[in-house]
């Protein structure tokens, strides 16, 4: 029992170290500079981890199945949401709307076709799959655990700069958990995710979660 009690506290103090500690010291050195390199290492690493933990179920890391009993509600979650942020963007920023599209189609086309393997598919591996099982012993693995992912996964947007990047990114991540919690499956989460992000950088608030929008201390102090 003992043991017990010191290794969820070492976890505790694992996750808060390694998803809000890590995530400001990245932030204070790195703001600014790309992401994708150290979130593709980051991904390596938990990918061996998982892959070695003998209580891990592998089939989680794809399990496509899972996606088609999910995709009626994912639609219309989805649909619902896509209507009320490109309404949200028309009111408030009208000159934003469709702008990336708009002005650079061949670069949006790019981010449509690389963004679910480059940056979403590794997202999920840490804050669902590698989250979920290193830190159940914390959370449980009910809602307290989609909880934490959300929480950590909004956290890490603090490096766009933007507070609409981090809350949106907390609902986001609280719906792509509990989408992983109730099918096991990262495609599944995968998929609901690039939809999000997909939707994001076309009707115009891309700017919100983009690397080049949080210019580093550094660049802004030489800048005086």
């Amino acid at each position: 029992m003992r043991i017990r009690r010191f290794r969820r506290a070492y976890l505790a103090a694992e996750y808060v170290a390694l998803f809000f500690g890590g995530t400001t010291a990245y932030n204070a050195v790195l703001r600014g500079k790309p992401p994708i390199p150290a979130l593709l290492a980051l991904a390596a690493g938990a990918t061996v981890y998982l892959r070695r933990s003998r209580d891990f179920d592998r089939k989680s890391l794809w399990r496509a199945e899972a996606l088609r009993p999910q995709a009626g509600a994912m639609a219309l979650t989805a649909g619902a949401n896509a209507a009320a942020l490109t309404a949200g963007v028309a009111v408030l920023r009208r000159a934003d709307l469709f702008d990336l599209p708009r002005r650079s189609p061949l670069l949006w086309l790019a981010v449509m076709l690389l963004y679910p393997a480059v940056s979403v598919y590794p997202q999920e591996v840490i804050y669902r799959s590698f989250l979920f099982h290193r830190y159940a012993p914390v959370f449980g693995e009910g809602p307290g655990l989609a909880a934490a992912s959300a929480l950590a996964f909004g956290y890490v947007h603090i490096i766009f700069g933007s507070w609409f990047s981090v809350a949106a990114s907390g609902v986001g991540g609280w719906l792509f958990a509990m989408r992983y919690l109730r099918t096991r499956s990262l495609f599944a989460a995968t998929v609901e995710h690039s939809v999000y992000g997909m939707l994001v950088f076309t009707i115009g608030l891309g700017r919100h979660f983009y690397h080049g929008a949080a210019p580093a201390a550094r660049v802004r102090l030489g800048g005086r």
